[in-house]
């Protein structure tokens, strides 16, 4: 069998994306009610999200990109909020400047702090695809919160599918154990033409500062092989598949096929909060 093909960008790409999935962000909250709730974040208001993508996201990670820490918590010293829209768009204006910039004259391949379990992870590479992704998810929230939503970019979103999958659903952490199942789902992304392979399994471990125990939990994890016959089959457009992966929209765009015990682990494990 051929490998699965891999939806992932350049890191150039990812760095256009990161400007233009932010520019978009900041047009769209530059202009809207700050007071106005974000429906998939329901604690969060307009000004909130503003303050949450220039002042907590991008403004730690261009510390991070620009110093290079072994812990991100040494000699980091986080902004302060500002009262106003227009001090929270210059904060935004400043941290993604600072943090295209870090990334742009760096290699991807660069070692650099992330929160990642896997080593390979932990580069330049990884900061600059989680940071355009970040964007896109946000500006997605930005758009449902002042009813303007446009189509998100299908090779943004394709890559998205293909992380969410692998990182923020699947990946096993070290202190963890994760038993593969016969299980197999397929999804297919029907404008993009990629086509993805998870496998359903358990998982068990307890967390480090020993606050939680898994056993025997429901999880899934990405092949980069095909299986040997899918029990289950998801598909839509990337861009759909992506908002509904993030719980940013409902699954009217999304058709699933196969096994209903399958549906039912999957659904499971798609319930879980991941932010």
């Amino acid at each position: 069998m051929a490998a699965v093909t891999s939806p992932r960008l350049t890191h150039p790409a990812h760095l256009d994306h990161l400007r233009h999935e932010t520019s978009r962000l900041r047009e769209v909250l530059a202009h809207a009610d700050p007071a106005a709730p974000v429906p998939a974040c329901p604690a969060w208001t307009a000004a909130d999200l503003l303050w949450h993508l220039g002042g907590e996201v991008q403004h730690q990670w261009a510390w991070v990109v620009e110093h290079r820490p072994r812990d991100p918590g040494a000699g980091y010293a986080p902004p302060t909020r500002p009262d106003s829209v227009a001090g929270l768009l210059d904060v935004l204006d400043d941290a993604s400047a600072r943090l295209v910039a870090a990334l742009r004259d760096g290699d991807p391949a660069e070692p650099a702090w992330t929160w990642a379990d896997d080593e390979a992870d932990r580069t330049l590479g990884f900061i600059a695809r989680r940071q355009a992704l970040e964007a896109q998810v946000h500006r997605l929230d930005a758009e449902q919160a002042v009813g303007d939503v446009r189509p998100l970019d299908p090779a943004l979103s394709a890559d998205g599918v293909e992380e969410v999958l692998a990182v923020m659903y699947g990946g096993c952490p070290p202190w963890g154990r994760f038993e593969p199942g016969p299980t197999w789902v397929r999804w297919d992304l029907t404008d993009t033409g990629d086509e993805l392979w998870t496998r359903l399994g358990l998982f068990s471990g307890t967390s480090p500062d020993g606050t939680r125990t898994y056993a025997d939990e429901d999880d899934l994890a990405l092949s980069e092989e095909p299986g040997p016959a899918a029990s289950l089959v998801v598909s839509g457009t990337a861009a759909g598949l992506q908002a509904w992966l993030w719980h940013r929209a409902d699954d009217a765009g999304v058709t699933v096929s196969g096994d209903e015990d399958a549906y039912a682990r999957l659904a499971g494990i798609l319930r879980q909060p991941i932010d």
